[in-house]
């Protein structure tokens, strides 16, 4: 499929990317409230608890909104992509509020889901050095699986996120938040997910910082990759969807055939003499 079949105007994708984003915090915070409350203090089950659902929402949100926006879900994403000019700059301001916003909206759902403050300011510290090197790790992870699966693989996009999100909970100290959204979001809850606002800017330094290497990273690394599908991120890529969606383009290097002039025979009968006086006829 070279283009979508149907081009989905800025307000349907900005609601993409606002519900996408919800519905990505919920997740996030939500199952840290589950699984503290079922785990019965064991931290590491809570843990393996909060990274399966994350990783299992990441699959599904990139499915059904990547196709609209891109499911950029992410301002580091967002940003990279407006970098190398798969998406407007205005755009991308606009996509960045409107995750954001969708952030904090989940946020406050998974706290009234569960009984809690709809805003309820965190307190759980997460400061040093080794934690703001693990955001920084972890985005620079994040941003160059998508930039080599959505110019080599698209397809496979949503499953290689959901995967690195999913192992990345468990190598960095900070539990990968690697979204600035996110960031913001989760200092709205005072839960198991939660990251005191004092904290935050660092977080999302590392995390720009991250974005912007592994964006540097791969244009010198692989310049190949780069050009061979033009700019953009995603699932969808960019907003007036110059880009393939979910295969790559396959073309063939061989030159192509000249097509053969087409030689017409025409038969005839031949009087010719035999052998018996007789004739015979080709």
């Amino acid at each position: 499929m070279d283009r979508p079949s149907v081009k989905f105007n800025m307000r349907a994708r900005l609601t993409a990317e606002f519900l996408g984003s919800a519905f990505l915090v919920a997740t996030v915070i939500g199952s840290g409230i589950m699984g503290e409350r079922l785990a019965g203090g064991n931290v590491a089950i809570t843990l393996l608890a909060n990274t399966i659902a994350t990783g299992a929402a990441l699959v599904a949100l990139i499915l059904t909104f990547g196709p609209i926006s891109g499911a950029h879900l992410n301002p580091a994403v967002t940003l990279a992509d407006a970098m190398e000019h798969g998406i407007p700059w205005p755009q991308a301001a606009a996509y960045i509020l409107v995750q954001c916003a969708g952030g904090v909206a989940g946020a406050i759902v998974a706290n009234l889901m569960f009984e809690l403050r709809w805003c309820s300011i965190s307190t759980h510290p997460r400061h040093g050095w080794p934690l703001v090197l693990s955001e920084f790790v972890a985005t620079f992870g994040l941003l160059s699986v998508i930039w080599g699966c959505s110019r080599l693989r698209s397809g496979a996009v949503p499953f290689a996120v959901a995967a690195y999100i999913t192992a990345a909970y468990w190598f960095t100290a900070s539990t990968s938040f690697a979204n600035p959204a996110v960031t913001i979001a989760r200092s709205l809850s005072d839960t198991f997910a939660g990251i005191q606002p004092s904290d935050v800017p660092l977080f999302i330094v590392a995390q720009i910082s991250g974005a912007l290497a592994a964006t540097f990273f791969v244009s010198v690394a692989c310049p190949e990759s780069f050009n061979a599908r033009g700019p953009g991120i995603g699932a969808a890529s960019s907003l007036d969807h110059r880009k393939r969606m979910w295969r790559p383009e396959v073309r063939s290097t061989y030159p192509r055939r000249k097509q053969q002039p087409t030689v017409k025979v025409r038969c005839s009968s031949i009087d010719l003499p035999n052998n018996d006086g007789g004739r015979e006829f080709l």
